[in-house]
């Protein structure tokens, strides 16, 4: 007899290797472990399980976070499984706790949007998950500015009038970010260079010192600048002789020297 129920299993659970776990629906009174099987294939089939045990609710929230919209009653150890998971199903947990918040914007930052009066704690998290999540927080703190830009430069971007420290710290994450930067002083410009050399095309009228900063790492950011003088044309080429071709109007009589005795 044992056997028997055995063996039915064993078919039951093949069945849902094959043809998906959506099979369950089919099956009468299964076993957990075939249950097991189901929601291994995929969670949110769940739905077509009568009462499942803390077991398979597991499970299924671990294959796929959204099962839990189809669990009643989920115990936090469920809750948690689910938005580590995906952040996202917190939208299918009534009063999350804190740890659950925290969770959910740890898997993804924008799981914020879904939680209402979160904590400093949790725009915290959220925005060192994904710095652009900055842009959901109204009136951040400078400790949220800061975090935001450390993770991800271009979210200095939604900060009206940042201050010197957010501003550097956006750069040393991403040099480019000085785009969003209104009048960034020459510190701040050969802070961006130094990450990035290529920003020097988005800074207006760079001052000497910053051109030889970014032709200096690579000779053919030189095609962003206007009029280069004769040292920034040497120390371009010097760096990368086919910076030479990005050098318009005049050629310094030093480049020139330079080329014709390397014999290029």
């Amino acid at each position: 007899m044992q056997n028997s129920k055995d063996q039915l299993e064993a078919e039951q659970i093949a069945t849902i290797k094959k043809d998906g776990g959506y099979v369950i629906q089919y099956i009468n009174n299964p076993s957990e472990t075939v249950q097991l099987a189901a929601v291994y294939q995929y969670g949110p089939v769940v739905k077509h399980i009568k009462s499942p045990s803390e077991e398979v609710k597991l499970a299924a929230v671990k294959q796929n976070g959204y099962s839990i919209q189809y669990i009643k009653n989920p115990s936090e150890e469920v809750e948690l499984a689910a938005v580590k998971e995906i952040g996202d199903s917190i939208q299918y947990i009534t009063n999350p706790s804190e740890e659950i918040k925290l969770a959910a914007v740890s898997q993804n930052g924008y799981s914020l949007e879904l939680i209402s009066n979160p904590s400093k704690e949790v725009q915290l998290a959220a925005v060192r998950k994904n710095g652009y999540v900055l842009e959901l927080i109204s009136g951040p703190s400078e400790e949220l500015q800061l975090e935001a830009v450390k993770e991800f430069g271009f979210a200095i971007r939604f900060i009206k009038n940042p201050s010197d420290v957010v501003q550097l710290a956006a750069v040393r994450q991403s040099g480019c970010s000085i785009v969003h930067i209104t009048n960034p002083s020459e510190e701040l410009q050969l802070e961006a260079i130094k990450q990035n050399c290529w920003s020097i095309k988005d800074i207006t009228n760079p001052s000497e010192e910053v051109q030889l900063e970014a032709v200096k790492q690579m000779g053919c950011t030189i095609k962003y600048i206007k009029n280069p003088s004769a040292a920034v044309q040497l120390a371009a080429v010097k760096q990368n002789r086919e910076a030479f071709d990005y050098i318009e109007n005049s050629i310094s009589e030093d480049v020139q020297v330079f080329m014709a005795e390397n014999n290029i």
